[in-house]
């Protein structure tokens, strides 16, 4: 008799799971299912309202869902702190950055090492210091400068920076492009997906849709608290009702 193996299927990085959302009375999330898997660029869009960043608040334990379940690797985040969160391998890059404006570049990069153990890993620290130096060559030449006199690309380029010294396996990046001048845009884009490239899954909530879809691997739609459309982010990119929804001028 001939014997099989199977081999079990490894459960999404970021799993949401029939999750609905409120906001006292008012509802924001309306059964929403989604997932990241290792190694994947996804996309989150949809207009103002919908629902975006209430999501990104549900993955860092800064809100909770009111049925549902947000999971990493297989395991439900809803009794858990941001810290704790934080320590399962998840980084984030939230909207307008909210670097330490009155300390310099230096001090922003290491404040992103603080989840680590010091003592243990101070080569491993130095290293990572040394990889977001290479990776991001405008931060280093703003080293000793103040955050907050940094241009919105900069701040950006820091705050990437930031997340990954504490070697996460899912950055989550809350509209990474806003406010950022067109010679920043792609540049940030670019190191998206050169970040994703060594490993760390993103999960990005973008206003620009074309953008988001352009780097992305998975993309999908929320429309007033429900996603509405899913699939292989070039596929959703040639989608009429994308293209007329939210690359007709429409910022997603």
């Amino acid at each position: 008799m001939t014997m099989t193996t199977s081999i079990a299927t490894p459960p999404p990085l970021l799993r949401f799971a029939g999750i609905h959302t409120h906001y006292g009375p008012a509802q924001v999330h309306f059964d929403v299912n989604l997932e990241v898997r290792p190694g994947q660029i996804v996309s989150l869009l949809g207009g103002n309202a919908s629902g975006k960043s209430t999501s990104m608040k549900l993955i860092l334990g800064l809100h909770k869902p009111t049925a549902g379940d947000v999971q990493i690797d297989g395991v439900s985040t809803l009794k858990l702190s941001t810290p704790q969160i934080i320590r399962l391998g998840v980084a984030s890059v939230p909207e307008a950055r909210r670097l330490f404006g009155a300390m310099t570049v230096r001090e922003n990069l290491l404040m992103g090492a603080f989840t680590r153990n010091p003592h243990r890993e101070r080569t491993a620290i130095a290293e990572d210091y040394e990889r977001m130096l290479t990776l991001f060559p405008r931060v280093k030449e703003r080293l000793h400068a103040l955050a907050g006199t940094l241009s919105g690309g900069e701040q950006q380029m820091v705050a990437m920076a930031r997340a990954l010294m504490g070697r996460p396996r899912l950055i989550c990046m809350d509209e990474p492009t806003m406010g950022l001048s067109p010679r920043y845009v792609d540049h940030v884009l670019d190191l998206i997906a050169q970040v994703n490239a060594t490993g760390v899954s993103v999960f990005m909530v973008e206003q620009n849709a074309s953008l988001a879809l352009r780097i992305a691997h998975h993309g999908y739609v929320l429309q007033n608290g429900r996603i509405v459309l899913s699939g292989p982010a070039r596929e959703l990119l040639h989608d009429a009702r994308i293209r007329s929804a939210y690359l007709g001028g429409e910022a997603a």
